[in-house]
This record gives C-alpha cells, structure tokens and sequence, in this order.
C-alpha cells in the first residue's frame, strides 16, 4: 500500500509540475517527501539554469537532495563535489568512490517503478540511456522527477559538464576549485613532457572488435597530447556522429608497424577480455615496434576515457607508459628521512613501473587477495597516496592489518630491513645461491627471504649481521631496488 501510495502521488505531483515553469529539487525533511512546486507562481527566479545535453531546459530554485545516478562518472564526480551523501542509488558501474558500491542499485533496464519509488529529486542520465530506453525515461518524468541527461563528448566540454553538476547540487564554488586543482595537475605532467625532443608515436586500441581507435577530439586523444606523445591516427573519423570511437582496421595497423612506438589498449567494458600477451602475438603484430620493443600496455577506461577528475591519472599514467624514466624518477626519495610504508609503496610502484591498480566492476568490491579494495580505515580515496598503496595491496606484494572487520594499511609505520626485503622479493624472480653466512639469521621470520636477498647482493651485512628489525631510510628502498635491478621486474 505504501508503494502504490507513493506512486499516486509522484503522479498527482506530475500533472501539477505540467502548468509550472520552475520545479523546486528539494525535499521536505519532515514529511520525507520530495516537494517539486511551481516557483513561477511565487514570482521567483531560477538560482539553477541550463540546457542540458538533450535540449532540456532545467530550471530549478534550489539545489537537489536526493539524487540517483544512471552513470558511472556522474557518481564520481557527485563523490568529489562533496555531494556524495546526497547519492541515494547508483547504476551497477559506479563503483568509484569505494563508498559508492554500497549504496542501493538502480538499471535504466528494468521497471522505472524502483527509481519512483525511491522518491529521488533528481535523477542523472547520459544521452546514451534516452537512446537506449526512452520509455523509462519518459516514465521517470511523467512522476515528476527532475532528469537531466549530461555527457561531455570532448575534453574541450569537460569543464562545463562539471560546471552543470556543480549547479545541481549546490557546490558551484567547490567545482571551480576541484577545475583549477585538475588543470594544475594536467600542467604539472606538460611541463614534465613538453620539452622532451622526441616524441613517442602511439596507436590507442578503443576496441578489439575491428580495431577500432579513438577520434581527434577524444578524451583519450587528448590524454596523448598531454602526455607527449603523438597520435599515429590522427585522420580517423568517427564510427557516426557525436562517436568518440572510429574505425581503423588491421591492415592500416600493420601499415604503420615501423612507426609505432608504444601500443595502448583500453580495457573495460568497451573493451574486455585483451592482454597484453593476446595483443602481441596477433597474426602480423610481431612487426610492430612497439611488440619488439616490450611496449604494448593496458589502461583501464575509467581513467581514460571516462569524464571524471581521474583523468589526469590517466594522463600521468599514459606518460609512464611513454616516458618511465622522466616519470618515475625516483629523484625526491634519495634522502635520509626515515622511510614509511607510504613511502615504500610509491618507490615500489615508481621503481618496477608498476601500472597502478583501477577497479572496473563490483568484482573488486569483493575480497581481493584478503584485501577489499579502498576499505583501509587509514587510508581515505582521497590520499594522495592511494593509488600505490592499492597497487601493491591488491599485487600482493604489501602486507596489512585486520582487526575485526576492519582493514588497515599503517601507512606511516617505519620500515624494517626485513619488511623490505620481503617487498622486493614478492615483485621478483630471485634465484638462491650459495649461502652466505649470516650470524643474526635466527631473528628473521623470513629466513629464506632474506638469505635469498643477501645471496643476490641486494642486502649487504654489517659485521655479518642483516639486522633485520632496524629501519630504513628513504634512499636505503632505492638503493636496494637499483641493486635488485631487472629482478626486482621479474625480468631476465
């Protein structure tokens, strides 16, 4: 009874909202339900008004509440506007921030009853989803719930997507503050890429299904401007309008084999399934440059080709692929500060060149190697730090804490000569040799680790000893790492 009550009224509200200019996306925190009225009739003005990307003309008097997100970078975007308490359900893809996995799924698929009924002031689309269900849009609308369909198509619009979210939820200053950090930190990257001479020439593979690319306008394209490199497809056109994807084909590959120095590959759901060994041993791809060399990579859509604030990780992460040795310059850990956990693991992800780890589905929600993604209570999305403390986490090759139910990584815990021994040789392939004596041997709890790592030369003793429980010092990690050398790369 209760539902179909909710329903009637959703209804009623939806033939009173037909002869109002301006809806109201608020909600009457005592009755718990959304109140949409006519703010036209009271004389006032709009304080949110924009076109969204479907024609729609949204004008509301005040920011909205409850909001349902059908798209994976709207949520995340919602989650770094601050506004993240103001999402009461998601589509089955929102899985960043971790706390967005927990909240309640909604599918544009399914009977819009659901979404009616969880009284929403909002609900957030993409062109795409009025393409692919219009009746559940239509339905959405006819009970009177404010939807707006947003999607940029370039990078060139991104800052104004953000700009109408910002609108949305009443954190307008927020979204230009959140702008101007992005943008510092696409900078931050040019200037490291900018002034390099020779440029690195990349094909971006946007689907196995007959190889497609990415367009000019693209926000992968982009990312290969900013990181340096240069697009070897740059004439393409796309598969049909307002398409960031075009069709390019094998045969025009292989033509340009001489020319690729690195081959990209999204993975994602727009592309599933590749690896970079099923890349490399395609008929013909061993003539590509990039095959001979070693240089075919995966990056994961959502930093990528998603229009979120992550992008510049992607950006940062493409430049990896294309410069490691300028990007991952160790250069800010040669010092004689006492090294944290924290510290380790960004030496470790910037040592090895280890791609950092980006979760893609509910999958990684689940236990992972013991670990659940983004779940350490002292460790926040929003670290800095975050994306080398999950890599090697989720790598296995860090350890943790559990007490209960809850998760903790340390990151400010010293390291010991032991803890570090164990890290590097988790990332590598170490061989044992002949045993060298060690007289503290006894107080390891890793005995075969360590005599392994100082059989390899990656440990030195003093006086005998490996002094196993004294900490370490930032330059020490690098150090040890360079001695590891390809090893520590699990390289031959």
């Amino acid at each position: 009874m209760r539902h179909l009550f909710k329903k009637g009224l959703a209804v009623l509200l939806a033939a009173v909202l037909s002869f109002g200019v301006l809806t109201s996306c608020g909600t009457d925190q005592t009755s718990g339900e959304t109140s949409q009225t006519s703010a036209s009739q009271q004389g006032g003005e709009a304080a949110i008004s924009f076109t969204d990307d479907e024609g729609r003309e949204i004008r509301l008097d005040q920011p909205c509440e409850r909001i349902i997100s059908l798209y994976s970078a709207h949520t995340e975007n919602l989650f770094s506007l601050g506004a993240g308490e103001k999402v009461i359900g998601v589509n089955d893809t929102s899985v960043y921030p971790p706390e967005a996995a927990f909240l309640d799924v909604y599918d544009y698929e399914s009977d819009p009853e659901k979404v009616i009924a969880a009284q929403p002031d909002l609900v957030l689309i993409r062109p795409f989803i009025t393409n692919k269900a219009p009746d559940f849009v239509k339905a959405i609308e006819k009970a009177g719930i404010t939807v707006v369909s947003l999607y940029p198509e370039s990078f060139d619009l991104f800052d104004e997507y953000i700009t109408h979210l910002g609108a949305l939820v009443g954190e307008e200053e927020t979204a230009k503050e959140k702008l101007e950090e992005f943008h510092q930190n696409l900078d931050e990257i040019t200037q490291l890429t900018s002034t390099l001479t020779q440029k690195q020439k990349v094909f971006f593979e946007s689907t196995e299904v007959n190889l497609r690319t990415i367009t000019p306008d693209s926000m992968p394209a982009h990312a290969i401007a900013l990181a340096g490199g240069e697009n070897v497809a740059q004439d393409v056109e796309p598969v049909k309008e307002g398409s960031s994807i075009a069709p390019f084909g094998e045969e025009r590959v292989l033509s340009l084999a001489d020319e690729i120095d690195v081959y990209v590959s999204q993975s994602g759901a727009m592309n599933a399934g590749g690896t970079v060994h099923s890349i490399s041993i395609r008929p013909g791809f061993d003539t590509i440059k990039a095959v001979k060399d070693g240089r075919v990579y995966l990056i994961n859509e959502k930093i990528i080709s998603s229009p979120t604030f992550r992008f510049y990780k992607g950006v940062r992460e493409l430049a990896r692929y294309l410069y490691p040795e300028v990007m991952d310059s160790l250069e800010d850990y040669e010092t004689d500060q006492p090294a944290t956990r924290r510290d380790l693991a960004n030496i470790m992800v910037k040592a090895t060149h280890l791609p950092i780890y980006v979760t893609s589905s509910r999958y990684y929600q689940q236990e992972h190697k013991g670990h659940t993604y983004g779940l350490f209570e002292d460790v926040e999305w929003t670290d800095p730090d975050f994306d080398a403390i999950e890599t090697v986490v989720v790598s296995g090759y860090l350890d943790w804490e559990k007490d209960g139910e809850k998760e903790y990584f340390r990151p400010e815990d010293p390291v010991t000569r032991e803890k570090l021994a164990q890290a590097i040789f988790l990332m590598g392939d170490f061989e044992g040799k002949d045993a060298t004596p060690i007289q503290d041997l006894e107080e390891c709890e890793n005995q075969n680790i360590v005599q392994i790592m100082v059989d390899n030369g990656v440990f030195a003793l003093a006086d005998g000893n490996f002094e196993p429980q004294r900490t370490v010092t930032q330059q020490e990690i690098v150090d040890a790492f360079s001695k590891a050398g390809p090893l520590a790369q699990g390289e031959e």
